[in-house]
């Protein structure tokens, strides 16, 4: 009589059991689900994914991570807007037209500030000798993006007015076409894309951002992605840092790295890496109030079609 019941026991054991198993493994199947879509420019970004250090830290917790590389800020928030990334790195402008036009994003982190990572570049032998003399001149630049915002804080620390000058709205690459064949008067343009000009193209730095500009570079998600995954961006600004700090403590070895993973001659990475400020950090009010400050200005000129209020945009808690 015991061998039924041993063995009724042994049944209902093995399908607890099973029911367990099955259980564990929706529970790992719903995890691993879990994707970080990241849209990256060149930059800190890329040593990031030459490294793989972020999956690794990522695998444990069943999250795959995919990488789209983009060429300024401004597409790599329309890419949010439409939900085909999570997280990315930008400048200081393109979040305000963004959120002007109703995209979700959340800022996740600030780097410190970086003001000479971008500037105003001119040809080599250009009359152009001080930004009074950019008046009535073409000047190329990325559409919605850090640099419009720098040219309008040097117009106005030099009695110049935003109408004072003609924009060119074209994209880095066909920016740099333009001045090369000296289809524009001057560029205004941000690292890497800066250092190579000035080494590649004996391009003349007018002015970079220093006293006029912060330049910080954020990093942005969308509230939603926010919300379930604060362990995944936890995470990757750790990492993030992590690689800041690196360089920081480490600039010809970070030059070489970045110089590789950018395929770039590594006289321009060391120029670039030599200007920058080092250090990732959360979003402070007194940060948030920068933005609020970017966007008031676009603002009053009309370039966003509505006044902002910054606060429905507060940062994310990653503590």
């Amino acid at each position: 009589m015991s061998h039924p019941s041993i063995t009724r026991r042994h049944l209902l054991a093995g399908a607890a059991a099973s029911t367990a198993l099955l259980a564990g493994g929706s529970v790992l199947a719903q995890s691993a689900s879990r994707t970080l879509r990241i849209g990256y420019q060149k930059g800190w970004l890329s040593i990031l994914r030459g490294r793989g250090t972020l999956e690794k830290r990522l695998t444990p917790l069943g999250v795959n991570v995919t990488w789209t590389e983009f060429n300024a800020g401004p597409v790599q928030l329309e890419a949010l807007n439409v939900g085909s990334i999570d997280f990315g790195d930008v400048g200081e402008a393109p979040p305000i037209f963004a959120q002007a036009a109703g995209a979700p994003l959340v800022y996740a982190a600030a780097t410190v500030p970086r003001p000479r990572l971008e500037g105003v570049l001119v040809p080599k032998d250009s009359p152009i000798q001080s930004v009074a003399d950019l008046k009535g001149k073409r000047i190329v630049f990325n559409k919605g993006s850090n640099v419009q915002y720098l040219l309008v804080k040097l117009l106005e620390k030099n009695g110049l007015k935003y109408s004072d000058v003609t924009p060119i709205f074209l994209p880095p690459p066909d920016a740099r076409a333009a001045f090369e064949k000296g289809a524009v008067d001057a560029w205004i343009i941000w690292d890497p894309f800066l250092a190579s000009a000035q080494k590649t193209l004996q391009a003349r730095l007018l002015v970079d951002g220093s006293g006029v500009v912060n330049n910080r570079q954020y990093y942005f998600t969308s509230r939603d992605f926010a919300t379930k995954n604060t362990d995944v961006l936890k995470i990757a600004i750790e990492e993030i840092n992590a690689i800041d700090t690196w360089i920081g403590n480490n600039k010809a070895a970070g030059a070489a790295e970045l110089a590789t993973v950018l395929g770039l001659d590594k006289s321009i990475t060391e120029l670039y890496v030599g200007r920058a400020a080092y250090g990732t950090k959360a979003v402070t009010s007194d940060i948030l109030a920068e933005q609020q400050a970017v966007a008031d200005t676009f603002f009053e000129l009309k370039l966003i079609p509505k006044k902002l209020n910054l606060l429905h945009a507060a940062p994310v808690n990653l503590s």
